[in-house]
């Protein structure tokens, strides 16, 4: 690497080199550097482009404002000379060469130096979290009686509300983020078209008030557009049934006042050009490619009813998910819904088309290569372009925290690390050919602590895999948890660690919807279905014996932790003990949750019921059924099944719910 580039990449928090998940030092090639400098509005295509770059660089005065100043509350902070903070609520606070440490918690301006700048004050940490378990859900997964196809915002607060009654604290569902609205509808919640908007594909056309307005002949047509429940969930029947369905209920629709939320009336534009021109806003005709192009007004105003129809379908999803938080505030819940925020997005979608300014154009978001994939991952993400939130006041990224948090008593955020680093991948690169990123922790992890505080919500970290020690650290300091899995919680001998050794600032679960589910992990089935689809890197019979191993060392570790049935004593006391059947073993893996100092403990409705398909196979696109696996019981199913009971009764008894105080004598 050449001096001079390794500088200007350094400058610009691009990493020349980085470690692996062996410990081992990689070096990043020269190319991927100058192409991710590229999406960085940075030349380094020649040794006189880069000199210039440098010299850019280091002609910055370091000791000048930055375009966006993060202070923590509590602390104070030099300035370059005396300046005036305009505060959230309009007041005015003269400040001479140091901001102080008592500053109010929000969004202020800071004037100094003959500049003018965003001051965001974060708060040190957030409360700790309450000790508490819940239930982790895919909530197309879910059906009833009453959902279209499909598990929907109804099924949920049915489910939440019983939840609640039942002793659990806490509902953790997949993204709900909203998808392009034209066919084929993407299945995978992890590939959003926006995060700041909900998918109406989980609206229940039946718990509107256009339905209920709606006149009896009407409502019988809507009624005959439910489709029924197949093997496999048919995203495109759902949304062509739902979407007929709403149309026909519309004219009995309130009017949406567009003007009251720009945002909201430019992701309503999006879908409307959508529906004519597709999902992806790149291969629009030219003049759309920017929402404030004149030809895009000319189309909203074209397009006038169809916009409004998509900004009413969001207001439905504010409405039910609104009964959500109700039910699960009357449930006495002491978390909530905890909803999941993607780590990033479609770039052909509507944030990548309305965010464009903020956004590294071209950038594939991934991760190096790991032992489980060998050639890296590429998740085909938009990423963020770090300078360019500071250089707006991080307004794009508060805004998207602000609307997912509006009905959350907590928030999952997937791969965490990527506050801190992202590993971009440019174009025209393999997935193995991407650098690290860096972005300013201290403003991304503050700012996300500055909104779940104003939201009330717990935060929880997705902080698995490959991860630098700063980043556990930073959500501990936060009082932000990380996660603990069980198939990971292990020694570097391989065998399992007990539960009482497992960090207590996290959310414990037994798996991931990434992961094998227990039955699964127990039958061998992760092993046979990667056979089956050609994903193995070895021979089947190695991949078999080392889940075997798997099993007897998990076995082993619950074995010793008396988390498994004892044999009975009597006459038969002195015979071999009988291997426990996989219903008991997977008893005794929620066992070992319950007995873990996590704070937080989700169960898997999959493991529970028996279920041994994993709902999504990394590697795979059409090969596997992902996100389409429906649970093999109906929401009334699930309340009835003494399997369920059991880990409820389990779960509740090791972490009871805190009783309400009595109210005042009279």
């Amino acid at each position: 690497m050449n001096r001079r580039l390794a500088a200007l990449a350094n400058a610009h928090g691009v990493s020349t080199w980085y470690e692996d998940w062996r410990h081992r030092r990689v070096a990043v090639a020269p190319d991927t550097v100058v192409g991710v400098l590229g999406l960085l509005g940075v030349d380094a295509s020649s040794p006189s482009a880069i000199a210039d770059a440098l010299a850019a660089a280091r002609a910055v005065d370091r000791s000048a404002l930055p375009e966006t100043v993060v202070l923590t509350q509590g602390r104070s902070r030099a300035l370059p000379g005396p300046g005036v903070v305009t505060l959230e609520d309009g007041g005015r606070r003269a400040v001479d060469g140091e901001l102080p440490a008592d500053l109010p918690l929000g969004w202020h301006r800071l004037a100094c130096a003959d500049r003018e700048v965003t001051l965001v004050v974060v708060p040190r940490r957030l409360p700790v979290p309450p000790s508490s378990w819940g239930w982790m859900l895919q909530l197309y997964a879910l059906t009833s009686e009453r959902s279209w196809g499909m598990g929907d915002l109804g099924d949920l607060a049915e489910f939440t509300g019983w939840a609640g009654d039942t002793g659990a604290g806490l509902v953790l569902l997949n993204p709900l983020h909203a998808v392009g609205p034209a066919h084929p509808v993407a299945t995978s919640p992890y590939s959003p078209a926006s995060r700041r908007f909900v998918n109406p594909l989980y609206l229940r056309v039946s718990d509107t008030a256009a339905y209920r307005a709606a006149d009896p002949a009407t409502r019988a047509v809507v009624d005959a557009l439910r489709p029924d429940r197949g093997p496999l969930i048919d995203y495109d029947e759902v949304w062509a049934a739902k979407r007929r369905a709403l149309e026909l209920l519309h004219p009995y629709a309130q009017p949406v006042d567009l003007a009251a939320d720009p945002a909201l009336t430019s992701f309503a534009t999006w879908c409307a050009l959508a529906e004519r021109h597709g999902n992806d806003w790149r291969a629009w005709p030219a003049e759309l490619h920017h929402p404030d192009a004149p030809a895009v007004a000319e189309q909203r105003r074209r397009l006038a009813d169809r916009v409004t129809f998509h900004a009413w379908l969001q207001h439905l999803c504010d409405e039910q998910l609104d009964a959500v938080t109700a039910a699960a505030r009357s449930a006495g819940m002491p978390v909530g819904v905890l909803h999941d925020l993607a780590v990033g997005i479609d770039p052909g979608g509507a944030d990548g088309w309305q965010l464009a300014d903020v956004l590294a154009q071209g950038v594939r978001v991934g991760a190096p290569p790991d032992d489980f994939n060998q050639l890296g991952q590429d998740w085909g993400l938009a990423a963020w372009r770090p300078d360019r939130l500071a250089a707006t006041g991080y307004a794009a990224y508060r805004d998207m925290l602000r609307r997912v948090l509006r009905h959350a008593g907590g928030l999952r955020v997937d791969h965490v690390a990527g506050l801190w680093r992202l590993w971009w991948v440019p174009p025209g690169g393999g997935a193995a050919e991407g650098t690290y990123v860096r972005y300013d922790a201290e403003a991304m992890l503050g700012i996300l602590a500055l909104e779940a505080h104003r939201a009330g919500a717990v935060v929880v970290g997705e902080d698995l895999g490959t991860v630098q020690p700063a980043v556990t650290r930073g959500l501990r300091g936060r009082n932000m948890l990380g996660s603990t899995v069980l198939w990971f919680a292990r020694d570097e001998a391989g065998d399992f660690v007990p539960p009482a050794r497992w960090p207590r600032n996290a959310l414990a679960t037994i798996s991931t919807h990434d992961l094998p589910t227990a039955p699964g992990f127990l039958t061998g089935e992760h092993v046979r279905v990667r056979d089956e689809l050609k994903l193995l890197g070895t021979d089947v019979a190695v991949e078999r014996a080392r889940a075997a191993d798997d099993r007897d060392r998990l076995l082993t570790m619950l074995a010793a932790e008396r988390l498994l049935p004892e044999p009975a004593v009597g006459s038969e006391s002195a015979e071999p003990a009988k291997t426990p059947d996989d219903g008991e073993v997977v008893v005794a893996m929620h066992a070992a949750l319950a007995a873990s100092p996590t704070r937080l403990v989700g169960v898997s409705l999959y493991d529970v019921l028996g279920e041994v398909r994993q709902p999504n196979m990394p590697g795979t696109v059409d090969e596997y059924p992902n996100w389409r696996l429906p649970l093999p019981a109906s929401v009334a199913q699930i309340r009835a099944d003494p399997r369920v009971t059991r880990i409820v009764d389990l779960l509740s008894a090791a972490r009871p719910r805190p009783a309400d105080p009595a109210p005042p004598e009279q």
